[in-house]
């Protein structure tokens, strides 16, 4: 991980505010959600099933397509020939798209569900290390569609296990059920140059009306917590996620190079939040360098998940430039809408 040299633009963002309460501007909804899975991987048919009937996704929204060899990266013709089968099985309902596998999980450069959604961006291959391109998505109102901005918003669905799997969506589903009393976790640590955001840490204090509270910390890892519903933090590898109690619907991700390398071994992959019991989570597949912009916002994040917006949109409305990055996890997990 390089320091970008110099600051770039900072984006000014409002203070995080108590949430009214107040109705709610609709979010996704299973029936607007997509499953593709890969009949060549019995993983993916077994668990794309089990999704189905626990979500109540229409047969409709589901596609099959072949994808042999589960290979961690394709190539920009082969997306395209992939995105092109996908997106004609597809009605104009549908405003995201659930990939059941876990590999592949890159297209060059770019993480598969940034190419998906927003394109292959050929130019942020050819400089990893440079500024990336804004997600029309980049903290979107509440109340904005994603049609809205001709975009579906897309997320992977790990299939290593079925067992993990189907735990997974078990907490995505009981995210649903009740506004639980919960932490917030931001580390800043000795890894200087993966505290990038922590300027957007939020202080510590409590937010009411949910039921939360905020640590904002000067730590190496926490150990031991029994509520976290979030988890941000900037380390290669995150220490005693083993001793963690994540809740349902939970967010977890560290600003590291390579965590969207869900199968590489030299930093911690984002899988292992989901293995320690996260809802949701995000890492790059290519070095981005220390792009703040590149990496989930915590005030963003926070704000529009406590707002109500499922996992997938609150993912996504968090990051400004995604094209490295791979949102992983269950993406209709909500535990604040109401």
């Amino acid at each position: 991980m390089r320091i970008i040299p110099g600051a770039c633009g900072l984006l000014v963002l409002a203070a995080l505010a108590p949430v009214p309460a107040m109705a709610q501007p609709a979010a996704l909804q299973p029936s607007q959600l997509a499953l593709v899975i890969n009949d060549d991987e019995p993983n993916s048919v077994e668990i794309g099933e089990l999704y189905r009937a626990a979500r109540g996704i229409p047969e409709r929204n589901v596609v099959h397509v072949r994808i042999p060899n589960r290979p961690r990266k394709l190539d920009a013709d082969q997306f395209a020939r992939l995105k092109q089968e996908i997106d004609s099985k597809l009605g104009a309902d549908v405003e995201a798209v659930l990939m059941v596998w876990t590999a592949p999980y890159a297209v060059e450069c770019n993480g598969i569900t940034a190419a998906y959604t927003l394109g292959f961006d050929p130019d942020q291959c050819s400089k990893t290390c440079g500024p990336g391109h804004q997600s029309p998505f980049f903290n979107a109102g509440p109340g904005v569609r994603p049609s809205e901005r001709q975009l579906r918003l897309s997320m992977l669905l790990p299939t290593d296990s079925v067992e993990q799997a189907r735990s997974l969506i078990e907490r995505g589903k009981a995210s649903g059920f009740r506004v639980p009393t919960a932490g917030a976790y931001f580390l800043v640590t000795s890894e200087t140059a993966r505290n990038s955001r922590a300027r957007f840490f939020p202080p510590s204090g409590t937010v009411p009306q949910r039921k939360l509270t905020i640590h904002t910390l000067r730590e190496e890892a926490i150990e031991g917590k029994r509520d976290v519903m979030f988890y941000q933090t900037g380390k290669a590898r995150v220490d005693k996620l083993d001793t963690l109690r994540f809740l349902p619907g939970a967010l977890a991700d560290h600003l590291t190079s390579f965590g969207g390398d869900l199968l590489g071994d030299g930093q911690m992959s984002s899988l292992r939040w989901l293995e320690a019991g996260a809802t949701a989570s995000y890492g790059t597949v290519s070095e981005p360098c220390n792009f703040w912009q590149k990496f989930p916002n915590p005030n963003l994040l926070l704000r529009h998940y406590l707002n109500g917006a499922s996992a997938i949109e609150t993912y996504w409305r968090s990051v400004a430039w995604p094209a490295q990055g791979v949102f992983i996890g269950e993406p209709l997990a909500a535990p604040y809408r109401r």
